[in-house]
């Protein structure tokens, strides 16, 4: 078989010979990894790619790019080659040119042999011996002897792309250059070491260039100016050649090179591998749609569509892929269990728990409600009821916002170290009122905010012993590192501090001792998923779904928040009394969050000018990380300032007033609202 399909795509190749090489690039390779079907639906715009749409990834690549701008300084006097839209020969021959040196230094240099393309991120020549350094925006710690490889030999998965990534460069660049010595590492932040300058992320701008690309604008010259680089670099060489040996295998049925010979024949001649369909991986495809037959296409119906002849009707049957939490669902889709109708009590292990929900219990109330297209929510009143039972008003409701960047914002701070810089906290009194009681921002350039930010929240809590609820666990994860970043400090109320924060919190820490306040905040989302179940969520329990489900779902909520907040009991610090919460757009409830206003409304063009944030609205987490970043430049103008920081402040006001709602809603279901 694998004879046939590789005549078939040599085959193909002949044909669609044209002026554009198509070349397996590193990124190339590693999609092909994770499913070889991929490869044909990427760089095709007629494909929809939800990657392109995730804010915390734009955030995570951002970080990635100056990280990799930090890394060039250790390597100073390198010659950097420009991207020029995909002329690959060109890049391979300024290459060769440059390494005819005895000694060099390159960035980005470019290798091409047989439509096979890498470019590395730093690159040095010494006689012959070539070295590879691979930037990454991820930490490590140095004295960890299994970062990589485990103690059982295995390789740590969270590692393989980034190591296969790798292995292709040095795959590709062996060939090109088959005579060197050639060696392979990775930069990367280390986290023992702290920032000894402030502002070290800003000496590396993001900026947008005029093709729409992301660009750095470096603001030094020399490591020197860094103060001490955070960076360290570890040496992969050897588990480069036993993945090269085949002694790591990314899947069962291909070698490293057999891999790479076929994701290159099929990308060169644009034929769809067929590659078999997997729960996992395609349950997270980024290349789906949730329309059937729609623009951009779907390339999961067409692998679907491909293999198992699915009819369109069969993309609107509720799916095991779309069960919370199913895992189990890789095994029953081994076995050809693929639609919720075909599951059983028997087959997710159904299994009940006396006081709440049981994972599977949730699950099956999930499946069931799907194949009767039930769209009435789920209650446990009795304990539900015993859970309310045990929260004291007035009630508290806490939300923060923060950052966590490979290079520092702050003097003395490590790599990926939480920086708290804003809160917002709703009151819910007895009888009903509701009140925007407190909020704190600090995104001042230079100032590290953790412990004012920590110091608000005692005193916006401290007035009484009402229940604080949180969202999910991220709240007790940052109070949790404020306490040892207090420990490791000098501030003369830190012992204050640490017991206010160790009597609303839970520890997390296993190398100190345990605690669990009196006051420990309750998590409203584990309350939800204990005793409640909205079929419009899909499963989900993120806030951005469970807002516009139980806003659909309750009568209550739909006729209160359908005025303006004037009318309301109800009080708010960002926005106007006339504004309404639930709106309508051709009868259907609009998302809160979609309300949110844009960035920049009004401005005149002379203000859009001097603006430096390239941001155009703030309504997800990630865009919030990406305002904070952009409020550290020293020389953003004072009204653009004040404007990234009243879109932070509209947008963490929505998620605590969300959580109010959750609270009514649960309210007015156990007939106490």
């Amino acid at each position: 078989m694998n004879a046939i399909l590789s005549q078939s795509i040599r085959r193909k190749a002949l044909i669609l010979q044209n002026d554009h090489m198509r070349v397996l690039t590193k990124s190339r390779f590693n999609l092909g990894l994770e499913c070889p079907n991929k490869l044909y639906f990427t760089r095709k715009k007629e494909y929809a790619n939800l990657k392109n749409e995730d804010t915390f990834l734009m955030a995570m690549a951002q970080g990635g790019f100056q990280v990799e701008e930090l890394a060039r300084l250790h390597y100073p006097g390198g010659v950097l080659i420009e991207e020029n839209d995909g002329d690959y020969s060109n890049l391979w021959n300024i290459t060769r040119g440059l390494l005819e040196k005895s000694n060099v230094t390159i960035y980005e240099a470019a290798f091409l042999w047989q439509s096979l393309f890498a470019r590395t991120d730093i690159l040095v020549k010494t006689e012959d011996t070539i070295d590879i350094i691979e930037v990454k925006s991820k930490s490590y710690y140095p004295n960890d002897e299994h970062i990589f490889i485990g103690s059982t030999g295995k390789m740590i998965t969270k590692w393989k792309p980034y190591l296969y990534d790798i292995a292709f460069q040095h795959y590709v660049v062996s060939k090109c250059y088959p005579g060197y010595k050639i060696r392979s590492f990775i930069m990367m932040a280390d986290k023992t070491k702290k920032a000894t300058i402030d502002g070290m992320n800003q000496l590396f701008r993001i900026t947008q260039t005029s093709n729409h690309r992301t660009g750095i604008e470096c603001r030094v010259t020399s490591l020197s100016e860094t103060g001490s680089s955070v960076l360290g670099l570890k040496n992969v060489s050897d588990i480069i050649r036993d993945i090269q040996l085949n002694k790591y295998e990314y899947h069962k049925s291909l070698t490293f090179e057999g891999a790479i010979d076929m994701f290159r024949e099929a990308y060169e001649s644009d034929t769809y591998l067929n590659w078999p369909t997997s729960y996992s991986v395609c349950k997270n495809c980024e290349f789906k749609t949730e329309e059937i037959d729609s623009f951009p296409k779907s390339g999961f119906e067409y692998c679907f569509k491909k293999q198992y002849q699915w009819p369109n009707e069969y993309f609107s049957k509720p799916s095991t892929m779309k069960v919370w939490n199913f895992g189990k669902g890789d095994k029953l889709f081994k076995d050809g269990i693929h639609f919720m109708d075909q599951l059983t009590e028997e087959s997710i292990g159904l299994k009940d728990d006396a006081d709440k929900l049981s994972a599977s219990a949730r699950q099956w109330i999930q499946i069931c409600k799907e194949n009767s297209n039930d769209s009435s929510v789920y209650i446990d009143k009795v304990g539900l009821s015993n859970e309310v039972r045990m929260w004291n008003f007035p009630l508290h409701f806490i939300d923060f916002e923060t950052s966590a960047v490979a290079l520092p914002f702050h003097k003395g701070r490590r790599p990926y170290e939480q920086i708290a810089f804003q809160f917002s906290h709703h009151i819910l009194q007895e009888d009903g009122k509701i009140d925007h009681r407190s909020e704190f921002i600090n995104s001042e350039p230079g100032v590290y905010p953790n412990f004012d930010f920590i110091r608000e929240l005692k005193r916006s809590l401290e007035n009484d012993e009402g229940t604080i609820f949180r969202f999910a666990a991220h709240e007790n994860t940052i109070v949790n590192a404020i306490h040892g970043q207090l420990l490791d400090s000098d501030e003369k109320d830190k012992l204050e501090l640490i017991a206010f924060i160790e009597d609303i919190s839970t520890s997390v820490n296993y190398k100190l001792p345990a605690w669990q306040g009196e006051r420990n905040m309750v998590d409203l989302c584990q309350v939800i998923k204990w005793y409640y179940y909205n079929p419009f969520t899909k499963g989900s329990n993120s806030m951005k779904k469970i807002l516009p489900s139980i806003l659909q779902t309750s009568s209550f909520l739909q006729k209160k928040y359908g005025q303006p907040l004037r009318a309301l009991n109800i009080s708010s610090k960002n926005f106007d009394p006339s504004f309404v919460w639930l709106q309508r757009s051709d009868g259907h409830i609009i998302n809160p969050y979609m309300l949110l206003p844009p960035l920049y409304e009004g401005w005149s063009a002379e203000d859009l000018e001097d603006s430096i944030a390239e941001m155009d609205d703030i309504a997800d987490g990630g865009a919030a990380l990406v305002a904070y970043a952009k409020l550290q430049f020293t020389d953003m103008t004072t009204k653009e300032r004040e404007e990234l920081n009243r879109g932070l402040l509209k947008y963490c006001e929505l998620d605590t007033l969300a959580m109010v709602m959750v609270f009514e809603h649960l309210a007015e279901l156990l007939g106490t609202e």
